[in-house]
């Protein structure tokens, strides 16, 4: 594909990441889902706990045994 205005070629336009649910292509009313169902199955599996975000435990709690609440020192 080349311009022949500028003498340079144009480059494809970005095609749209698929939808996360159902692979079909995404749609612009719902990215970056395909539709208002994948956008809510999504959501489900948020609120059912099917999809989590690990965090790193801090150790020196655990170690302590405290659960993070700090005990006056006599």
């Amino acid at each position: 594909m080349n311009d022949p205005s500028s003498g340079r070629a144009r480059a494809k336009p970005a095609q749209p990441d698929p939808c996360p649910i159902c692979r079909k292509p995404s749609e612009p009313a719902f990215v970056p889902f395909c539709s208002a169902r994948c956008a809510d199955v999504d959501l489900g599996r948020w609120l059912t706990d099917r999809y989590a975000i690990p965090t790193a435990d801090d150790e020196d709690e655990d170690a302590e045994g405290t659960g993070g609440v700090s005990r006056p020192r006599d």
